[in-house]
């Protein structure tokens, strides 16, 4: 990809301009000199993961919204065990809907072994059915203060690639080492302070972080969503970095209900001569997630925007690449309850080196998959244009 010194000159304004428009609440603290290390496959995150379970010395925070009970749901299971077993403290948020279909007997028995549990969102009705549309979609783990695993990868077979390959979550996930991690462990125990009963006294770090550490060359910001703020963090992340973009937008996500301002930030950056590619699934484990992404699909195309979809494994990654310098990663999807009702946690990581191996692989992954053209796409039939305008009624509930 070339340089475009004149377009880079440009994107200074253009970003003062987008922040001026929509007069963020706070800017997220930049945390320099962080050490970023991406997995490009769910083996190899899982490998880092329990090596550094392994290692823990004094604490082990978790929040995740999927936890399956089968190979790698019991071997996180017994690596925690493990863990309190030689001293070390284990604390261990989960979403109580997604993780609906795990048995009792297995968060029963993290409990016995001395796990500290607090299911997120345990079904309320003095909530009404407020209590029922709210999510900790989060995927985290951090290790002695000092390490985070983030990414999009919950715990199960399907994302370690332990299954058939049509079965099978392509994923990515990356490690922290700095002083973004502070950041991070202050959102967990947020979070378990606000969940857990609200008469036990409030969870502090167990450990003094390291200030200062310089690991690494890599600028993080933590970006942490949630249905508490007034306005959404997340999607604003998202549109000021697309309207920072010079020369070239890549995306990948699983569930693509991005809305007009979104798409709006899309169609301006062609415009301006950046080439936009999404990468976005043929199929998905919320099938109805596809009629809703499709129905955008024209508006995009029209105004030049190159789609693409995965067809071999089940594309379950969310990441944003602005100029091959710029991610935005994490467990937030381009969809409206990422925006507006989960409590999500992103990244922006700006380094050139962690940048270019996210290009790589997406690069690799448009290849194999299949463009969608316009033509074809406009000749799908009357039903599916009917059921698309259905379900884009109810998008934002989705």
């Amino acid at each position: 990809m070339r340089s475009n010194h004149f377009k880079h000159k440009k994107r200074f304004p253009r970003i003062m301009r987008m922040l001026k428009r929509m007069r963020p609440l706070e800017l997220p603290v930049t945390h320099r000199h962080n050490n970023v290390e991406l997995y490009h496959s769910g083996r190899q995150f899982f490998e880092a993961l329990f090596e550094a379970v392994r290692s823990a010395e004094q604490t082990i925070l978790l929040e995740y919204y999927i936890i399956q009970n089968d190979r790698i749901g019991k071997s996180l299971a017994s690596e925690l065990a493990a863990a309190v077993g030689r001293g070390v403290s284990v604390r261990l948020i989960y979403d109580y809907i997604g993780c609906i279909d795990t048995p009792a007997s297995y968060f029963k028995a993290l409990a016995k072994d001395g796990v500290k549990l607090l299911p997120f969102n345990v079904p309320s009705f003095r909530r009404g059915v407020y209590w029922f549309d709210k999510r900790d979609h989060r995927k985290m783990t951090i290790i002695d203060g000092t390490l985070a695993f983030l990414g999009g990868f919950n715990i199960g077979d399907e994302y370690a690639g332990c299954v058939a390959d049509l079965l099978s979550f392509r994923d990515l996930g990356f490690s922290i080492r700095g002083e973004a991690v502070g950041e991070l462990e202050t959102i967990f125990h947020e979070a378990w302070n606000s969940e857990q009963d609200e008469n036990a006294a409030p969870v502090k770090p167990e450990r003094l972080r390291q200030q200062g550490l310089k690991i690494g060359d890599a600028a993080v910001n933590i970006i942490s969503g949630g249905p508490r703020q007034r306005r959404s963090f997340i999607r604003e992340a998202f549109q000021v970095n697309i309207a920072s973009a010079a020369e070239e937008i890549l995306i990948a996500t699983p569930y693509f209900v991005p809305g007009p301002r979104i798409i709006r930030s899309l169609l301006r950056a062609v415009r301006r001569g950046v080439l936009v590619r999404l990468l976005l699934p043929a199929r998905s484990d919320v099938p109805i997630m596809l009629l809703l992404a499709r129905s955008s699909y024209a508006t995009l195309l029209r105004g030049g925007v190159e789609i693409f979809e995965m067809e071999r494994e089940i594309l379950h990654a969310k990441v944003m690449l602005i100029d091959a310098e710029r991610t935005v990663i994490g467990s937030a999807n381009l969809d409206q309850r990422s925006f507006h009702r989960n409590f999500e946690i992103n990244c922006l990581v700006d380094n050139v080196e962690f940048g270019g191996q996210i290009r790589e692989l997406m690069l690799e992954e448009i290849d194999g998959s299949r463009q969608v053209e316009l033509d074809i796409h406009e000749q799908r039939g009357f039903l599916i244009r009917f059921l698309e305008r259905i379900v884009r009624l109810f998008g934002f509930f989705l």
